[in-house]
């Protein structure tokens, strides 16, 4: 029963793993905020393009 105590007395007194988990969860948050910027940004050039597009297609139509 003694061992079983140092041991959580030493695991308690661990703080190395801690930080490891702190780290964990600051690069899980900086990928949600990549995955949601690069989404908007992805979203943004489509529009563009189909803008774009439209315009293209308008020229030649109005052109000929």
């Amino acid at each position: 029963m003694k061992i079983v105590r140092n041991l959580q007395t030493k695991l308690a007194d661990n703080e190395e793993g801690l930080s490891t988990v702190e780290y964990i969860i600051i690069l899980v948050l900086i990928a949600v905020l990549a995955i949601t910027v690069w989404r908007s940004f992805g979203e943004a050039v489509q529009e563009n393009v189909t803008s774009s597009t439209t315009d293209i297609e308008g020229l030649r139509g109005g052109g000929s």
